[in-house]
């Protein structure tokens, strides 16, 4: 089942974000969490089992000057080490698919890492295709 994250979920989220390579997060997820369920154009939800939750995915809603419609950005999509390859992730991306349609976006972008050569893989099957360079700046 795919639902709204919640702050009470934030250790499993650090947990997924280690994973997927964003360590000592646990001194922020909750007020991370927190926020951006505050935020209209945000949207943090989590796919849950009688397990418990076990894979989360951020989903972004970007206004655009050049196209009708927003650009939704799925930031982070991750599923827990030992339930991958059993549809979870396809559920989430379909989901954020589902979700942008609604919103009239006209297109949906996942950053991901150039070492996640296994991600590049799950998102090609998915339909996404390589655009060109992301370039990143750290402030501060």
């Amino acid at each position: 089942m795919i639902r709204q994250a919640r702050v009470k979920d934030s250790r499993t989220v650090a947990h997924l974000l280690a994973q997927l390579g964003y360590p000592g997060t646990e001194s922020i997820i909750e007020a991370q969490i927190a926020r951006l369920l505050a935020l209209p154009d945000e949207e943090l939800m989590v796919y849950e089992d009688e397990g418990g939750v076990a894979g989360c995915i951020s989903l972004h809603y970007m206004p655009q000057l050049a196209h009708p419609g927003d650009t939704a950005i799925i930031s982070y999509l991750v599923v827990d080490s030992a339930l991958r390859s059993k549809g979870i992730g396809q559920l989430l991306e379909e989901y954020a698919c589902e979700a942008a349609t609604k919103r009239n976006c006209g297109y949906i972008q996942v950053h991901c890492h150039a070492s996640r050569a296994g991600a590049h893989r799950f998102y090609t099957r998915q339909g996404y295709m390589e655009s060109p360079k992301y370039f990143s700046k750290k402030l501060g």
